[in-house]
């Protein structure tokens, strides 16, 4: 009886919680999506093989700065060596992505 009470606890109070995370999060989630798919299709473009051959591994970090606008930096690895860094503006809304050039 007691297992049941702290199942039936555990549905009604923590599940909400878990779901309000994609609501939080839903910009940042949306532009690493676009950046993503952007970010495959210049590798798929420029060098592949080169790609692969060096091993490199992109690693993606979003930042919001409101409702429409999030930061996307990717930074390519090679085992624990940075390569390279990218930062790209995202507007969510627009579903357009810019490449910042530093």
């Amino acid at each position: 009886m007691k297992k049941l009470i702290a199942i039936i606890i555990f549905q009604v109070i923590l599940v909400p919680l878990g779901l309000n995370a994609n609501e939080n999060f839903s910009v940042e989630i949306e532009a690493l999506k676009l950046v993503m798919e952007q970010y495959k299709k210049d590798v798929d473009i420029e060098t592949e093989t080169e790609f692969k051959l060096n091993n490199k591994k992109p690693s993606y970090m979003a930042l919001k700065q409101d409702e429409c606008n999030a930061t996307v930096k990717v930074t390519e690895k090679t085992g624990l060596e940075n390569v390279g860094t990218e930062s790209f503006d995202v507007n969510v809304c627009k579903k357009e992505v810019y490449r910042v050039i530093n």
